[in-house]
């Protein structure tokens, strides 16, 4: 199994606390993106970043003392963002280490793909930001299937837990016997009743989950029909009867939090509904 996450913009340089273990696997791919960045002008980068004054000054300055191999942070601790925060990795035992240098996989523009403990330096580079380099038109050309290549998901599903702008490119060029659980996290608002296809906005990852099926052999929250349902916020999820042959549900005791047990179709869209 492989778990897909974003990056956060906001990051920190601590080459201190913990040495990374090795550094990215598409390195040679992040120097070509970084001399193509240092050709840019500055007015350029700011447009291309599209952020203010300050944080363009503050990324100019990385920009040019940028050492891709030296003085080097682990990329979960060089994340700062609410995801990574609830992960805690300074208090983690050897054994969560390794579970997640095993199965977690963190998407960046700049670094393609990257294990939690590859060695990576601040920078600026969303995988959305049109950034022509090499005759590739922005970074989803430049990258092309070399993110997918570089899964290597095994028999295991793939877990999107990914914004759409970073999961789109390494999920769309796998193969279609990969199978693909995409989750989806909304928030309830009062009075408002939520639609009849799986939305995409953030939530709280607690109360009822809905598995939907994405349209056949795509991934993604297209339109869709409901495999299964539970019951409510406050009851028990449903173990399966009516579902998915063979799906079923279950909860972590005392988190909120469903798990997946049993088959799925090999593109679905695990929507967690919160209030």
């Amino acid at each position: 199994m492989k778990i897909l996450i974003s990056p956060a913009k906001k990051m920190r340089s601590d080459p201190d606390t913990l040495a990374p273990e090795a550094l990215p696997a598409l390195l040679p791919e992040t120097e070509r993106l970084l001399a193509a960045l240092r050709a840019m002008t500055p007015g350029e980068l700011q447009a291309l970043w599209r952020c203010s004054d300050a944080i363009a000054a503050q990324n100019l300055e990385r920009l040019r003392d940028m050492d891709l191999r030296r003085r080097l942070t682990p990329a979960l601790l060089s994340y700062v963002g609410l995801q990574y925060q609830y992960m805690a990795p300074g208090v983690l035992e050897q054994r969560q280490y390794d579970y997640l240098q095993t199965h977690l996989r963190i998407l960046s523009g700049f670094y393609g793909v990257l294990r939690p403990f590859d060695g990576v330096t601040p920078y600026r580079l969303e995988m959305g930001a049109r950034l022509k380099t090499e005759g590739a038109r922005d970074l989803y050309a430049f990258w092309g299937d070399k993110l997918a290549r570089a899964l290597e998901p095994g028999d295991g599903p793939v877990v999107d837990l990914a914004s759409r702008e970073y999961s789109r490119a390494i999920l769309d060029p796998l193969p279609a016997s990969v199978r693909v659980i995409r989750c989806v996290f909304l928030s309830r608002k009062p009075g408002v009743q939520p639609g009849g296809g799986p939305p995409s906005a953030p939530g709280r990852p607690v109360g009822r989950l809905r598995l939907w099926q994405a349209p056949a052999g795509r991934p993604g929250c297209g339109a869709g029909r409901a495999l299964q349902n539970g019951p409510g916020p406050d009851g028990p999820l449903d173990g399966g009867a009516g579902g998915h042959p063979g799906g079923g549900v279950t909860g972590v005791p005392g988190s909120g939090l469903p798990l997946l047990a049993g088959a799925l179709p090999p593109r679905a869209v695990c929507i967690f509904e919160g209030g």
